[in-house]
């Protein structure tokens, strides 16, 4: 499989930061030039409001969700509503409890500490945050064996935001200590049309109302696919000698990135096809499915399955997945459209 196949939508999701000093200038920087979730701003906005007017600082908050739907853009909103700073890192660069309570010690009095990844903090470094957490406090041990002792180092007040795509993998005890808990869904088309029409006007393109709807019903409800699509249709409209993106010219260098009118790209369809082809539409363990995609099965979970499964294209069973009858008619009308190499 051509490596290439991957670039549309696994490498933005599985890596943080490409382009970031691009993609920060398109994070919206306050609650009011946020589009969609709009039940999670409206309850932010209510929660920072009532933390500002007590004169303490925000409860911990957990934002959950598949990658790419503002859970860090909200993370820097929440801290500048707060008038607090953000700092930032993510699990796995925490391998052990000393890197934790270094962190946590040398917080700054009001600060918002934004662990992105939160899920994968090893066990033993997750126990530093309990106490922290709930009592803004740091227990250390010193020493070991008979003349080991606990010391207790008072922490600064801060507010911890963890995120994660995998709200289910963080232990029970971690979970209980967030007075905060939101949800993130994909986005509708009108509201991802909105953040495209935004976007443009920062990049300083020329945008009509087709051409956004046409990148925004393709990018599978995410405004960061929906940003990385517009730059590329940006670049073959420049190369076309074209000053703006029209629906014409959105459909045409989408149809060239290999993006469907679902916003699958070509290892999607290529799941579903070793579905249908393979294993009669299922049902099919997933091992079996990575492995005949050359890819891990972490990924395939993180990236591509969850779009998969909230479009109703595979159901999840106890025997495997199962491709369902609606994917195997997008997988049959897209190869009508564009031929089976699509």
């Amino acid at each position: 499989m051509d490596p290439q196949d991957n670039v549309i939508f696994s490498e933005i999701a599985r890596s943080p930061d490409p382009m970031e000093s691009e993609r920060t200038d398109l994070r919206p920087q306050t609650f009011d030039e946020y589009p969609g979730q709009e039940r999670v701003v409206e309850n932010l906005k209510i929660y920072t409001q009532a933390a500002r007017l007590r004169g303490k600082m925000l409860d911990h908050v957990l934002l959950h969700g598949p990658p790419g739907l503002g859970k860090t853009t909200l993370a820097g909103i929440i801290a500048q509503t707060m008038n607090c700073q953000l700092k930032m890192t993510s699990g796995p660069v925490i391998e052990r409890p000393a890197d934790l309570m270094g962190v946590l010690a040398n917080l700054e009095s009001n600060t918002v500490l934004f662990i992105d990844e939160i899920h994968r903090l090893p066990s033993h470094v997750e126990e530093v945050l309990y106490s922290a957490m709930e009592d803004q406090r740091l227990d250390v041990m010193i020493g070991q064996g008979p003349t080991a002792r606990s010391v207790s180092f008072d922490l600064k007040p801060f507010t911890l935001i963890g995120a994660t795509t995998r709200a289910g993998s963080l232990s029970a005890p971690l979970r209980d200590r967030f007075g905060i808990v939101e949800h993130l869904d994909y986005y509708s088309p009108q509201s991802l049309a909105k953040i495209i029409e935004r976007s443009s006007k920062i990049l300083n393109i020329s945008m009509d109302t087709g051409g956004a709807m046409t990148i925004a019903g393709r990018c599978r409800g995410t405004p960061r696919i929906a940003n990385m699509l517009l730059r590329r249709v940006l670049d073959f409209a420049l190369v076309n000698g074209k000053n703006g993106i029209d629906e014409e010219g959105a459909q045409s260098a989408l149809v060239r990135l290999g993006v469907d009118t679902r916003g699958l790209a070509r290892m999607d369809r290529e799941f579903l096809r070793i579905m249908r082809d393979r294993h009669d539409g299922g049902p099919v363990g997933l091992e079996a499915i990575a492995a005949a995609l050359h890819e891990e099965r972490t990924t395939l979970e993180d990236v591509y399955e969850p779009y998969l499964v909230s479009v109703g294209f595979i159901h999840r069973t106890p025997r495997g997945r199962q491709l369902s009858p609606s994917g195997t008619a997008h997988l049959a009308e897209t190869e009508r459209m564009f031929g089976p190499q699509f």
